[in-house]
């Protein structure tokens, strides 16, 4: 599949869900969203179908289709069925009345940020057990759990760290098979609590098929 200009590639904010802080290019010509592992974007949301709506690219824009999902899609409060609905900036996207996102074109100005915090980058103080970004600290502190996940991850430097690397490193003693529902509710509990610095970006990559990587 062929990938989009990565500059000019629009947005999807996500603003509730259990995604609320994250954002995501549509960098691709087809970009899939729904609960399954192989859509470009999953979510944990059982209201959600396996393969709810997808984003296409064509000549005059993008179109959100929805896939015949049983709990529905909406734009601006208008439930999207049969036909595509074209994107315009600024669309509010609502999937199964439960999670809600922006779509941002790729020539619109996104809110600005201080040039201070876009210069800052995500620090940990292993003693201590800290995380900071710039001048904000995160209160309360991580669970030693989801610090040591962070840790692993930031110290991989953008690489990949597999879920057995997740298993090994934060639960070398465990006695039984750790499941993957577990990694994924440590993973999905340490982006929440990294969204409380910084709601704009996704620290923490799920890369599928393979695990998850940290995005600086």
């Amino acid at each position: 599949m062929e990938g989009l200009g990565m500059q000019n590639a629009p947005l999807l904010v996500i603003y509730e869900g259990a995604l609320a802080g994250t954002r995501w290019k549509l960098d691709r010509e087809r970009f899939t969203l729904g609960r399954s592992p192989d859509c470009d974007l999953v979510f944990l949301e059982r209201q959600l179908s396996r393969y709810h709506v997808r984003i296409e690219h064509d000549a005059d824009g993008y179109l959100l289709r929805d896939l015949g999902s049983k709990n529905g899609t909406t734009v601006n409060g208008e439930p999207v069925q049969g036909q595509p609905y074209r994107l315009r900036d600024g669309d509010e996207i609502v999937l199964a009345a439960t999670v809600r996102m922006g779509f941002v074109a790729g020539d619109a100005t996104l809110p600005l940020e201080s040039m201070e915090d876009l210069a800052l980058n995500l620090e940990i103080d292993k003693d201590a057990r800290r995380v900071r970004l710039g001048r904000r600290e995160l209160d309360p502190s991580l669970s030693p759990s989801q610090f040591c996940l962070l840790d692993l991850l930031m110290k991989a430097a953008g690489k990949v760290v597999t879920r057995q690397d997740v298993i090994q490193t934060v639960w070398p003693d465990a006695v039984e098979g750790v499941t993957d529902q577990a990694v994924d509710a440590l993973v999905y509990r340490l982006r929440e609590r990294l969204a409380e610095l910084d709601p704009d970006h996704n620290y923490v990559v799920t890369v599928r098929g393979h695990g998850f990587r940290f995005d600086s």
